[in-house]
């Protein structure tokens, strides 16, 4: 196995040991967003209206709850310190704690996204927009998150640092997600943001990974 797949391997079983932390963000998700159907009124039109906005602030408020922890535990045991001066390249390490951050924390979310939905009454089209939107957009958002945690970790309780330095820079996903998913609720093509959510994407992956890698051989020193 690559250096690669045993970080990720790792990652993932010390995510499925800790099932409460790792349910924490797509419990939040759901609950939140489904409780807004519950305080307003049952018209089909203004459920329709605020849906959109609701699951996107929704998903990206609970993409930070996992954040905190995606190098803090390892930092705090001494294991990110090895693994920086081990012989594996830091780059490849950062993206293999990205992706398992992802499939335990992301992917979960974007397999819920569409059931609560349904508390909206979005039309078919404009969900299946939305899962594509957050499959998109979701890596971006961990890769960001991953940039925010890397600067925080050494920091006592930089959780609430930690959201205010992600949400200004997760502006651009919210935007274009829910711009596609109100292009499908009209009827119109989302092509276009999600080509913008694309482009971020592949712009996150590729200039990421340097970025945290930076950020925590200098928040560790």
């Amino acid at each position: 196995m690559t250096a690669l797949g045993q970080v990720i391997a790792r990652d993932l079983k010390v995510a499925f040991r800790r099932p409460g932390e790792m349910l924490n963000p797509v419990v939040f998700f759901a609950v939140a967003a489904s409780l807004f159907p519950l305080a307003m009124t049952p018209e089909l039109s203004q459920l329709r209206d605020v849906g959109i906005a609701v699951l996107w602030v929704s998903a990206l408020l609970s993409s930070l709850l996992a954040l905190d922890g995606l190098f803090r535990t390892d930092a705090e045991d001494g294991s990110l310190e090895q693994l920086i001066l081990s012989p594996v390249n830091l780059g490849t390490v950062v993206v293999a704690k990205m992706t398992a951050h992802w499939l335990t924390s992301a992917l979960p979310l974007v397999v819920v996204a569409p059931l609560v939905a349904l508390a909206f009454y979005l039309p078919q089209a404009a969900v299946v927009t939305g899962v594509l939107a957050l499959l998109l957009a979701t890596p971006t958002l961990s890769v960001l998150g991953a940039i925010g945690a890397a600067l925080t970790v050494s920091l006592h309780r930089g959780g609430s640092l930690l959201g205010l330095l992600v949400l200004p820079l997760a502006t651009p996903v919210l935007i274009f997600g829910a711009r596609a998913m109100d292009l499908s609720l009209g009827g119109e093509s989302p092509a276009g943001p999600l080509l913008f959510l694309a482009a971020l994407l592949a712009l996150a992956m590729s200039l990421g990974p340097v970025a945290v890698a930076a950020a925590l051989r200098v928040s560790l020193e």
